[in-house]
């Protein structure tokens, strides 16, 4: 009887984006900038929402929920991965790499039921504005916010638990920049069927299930605002919903076209480039295009610099 929990490797190779030595600073410096916008903009961004009363809202706890999983998102595989770029040996032992897959499912899974939370907030606030403090109320945004965090937990522990049944032989470099779903498949010398099963059944449903709710939800939103006799606050909500879904086209854009397609069919490097996309370019823009255009952010970020600024030279 085969034994599927064995393998004989104790550690991977990360081989990164590129393998060009000329590379090596521009992306370095690259990847290093991106991460500190992400890390400093959604660090503001929940900073501000807690010391800040008028903001602790449900719309606002949801967008700090989602600068935190934003921050952690990212965080997962970013550090790794500047750390390998003058990394002599780029290794990763099995169960670092099994614990990076997991929170990296986790994470982007809870951006992903946020976002569909998020969504469902706008439609509740501009469809039914007078019912909204009685519909969305605290407790209920508190059940959204830990239901999301448990679906999330368990969507990661059901692909990382296939993953760990996989069986490595001689072959331990991973073509990536992190222990991503289908390049460990590629290299691996045992059957991935069950695993790439899952990720087009139950992959499928999450991730379209909550598209659907998002695209459902910014229609009828749409379809409100069309009725409103207000030219500035069709245009306001326009623009809104029109950055709110950018950052949703780019997000699960990217994230379909890497996963939901055949192994066989699978491009390691433009499953890297999009990969890029959604783990990195996206969550640094989400405190930017969820905050910039919120005239409550605004003025309580203003407050807040303003006060910064008193008590330094105070």
């Amino acid at each position: 009887m085969v034994n599927t929990n064995w393998t004989s490797v104790s550690h991977f190779v990360l081989l990164g984006i590129s393998a060009q030595p000329e590379e090596k600073i521009p992306l370095f410096l690259l990847f290093l900038l991106m991460y500190a916008i992400n890390i400093s903009g959604n660090f503001a961004i929940i900073t501000l929402i807690i010391s800040t009363p008028r903001l602790h809202t449900p719309m606002y706890v949801l967008l700090s929920n989602l600068a935190l999983a934003d921050i952690c998102f990212t965080s997962t595989t970013v550090p790794k991965m500047i750390q390998n770029i003058f990394s002599p040996t780029k290794a990763i032992s099995y169960m670092g790499c099994l614990a990076q897959t997991y929170f990296f499912i986790c994470f982007a899974a809870m951006e992903n039921f946020l976002l569909a939370a998020m969504a469902y907030d706008r439609y509740i606030a501009i469809c039914y504005p007078l019912r909204y403090p009685r519909i969305l109320t605290r407790m209920l945004c508190s059940q959204m916010v830990a239901l999301c965090q448990i679906l999330s937990h368990l969507h990661a522990l059901l692909h990382t638990f296939l993953m760990g049944r996989l069986i490595f032989c001689a072959d331990n470099k991973i073509p990536h920049f992190f222990c991503d779903l289908y390049p460990l498949m590629k290299i691996s010398c045992s059957s991935p069927y069950l695993n790439t099963l899952m990720i087009h059944t139950e992959g499928v449903i999450v991730i379209n299930g909550a598209v659907a709710f998002i695209i459902a939800s910014y229609a009828r939103i749409i379809s409100v605002v069309l009725w409103s006799p207000s030219a500035k606050s069709k245009w306001r909500a326009f623009s809104t919903c029109g950055s709110h879904l950018t950052v949703v086209a780019i997000f699960y854009g990217t994230l379909t076209w890497v996963y939901f397609q055949p192994l066989t069919s699978y491009s390691v490097t433009e499953g890297r480039i999009l990969t890029v996309m959604y783990t990195v370019v996206t969550p640094m823009l989400n405190p930017f295009i969820y905050s910039l255009r919120n005239g409550d952010v605004k003025g309580a970020f203003r407050k807040w610099v303003s006060r910064i600024w008193t008590s330094s030279f105070s």
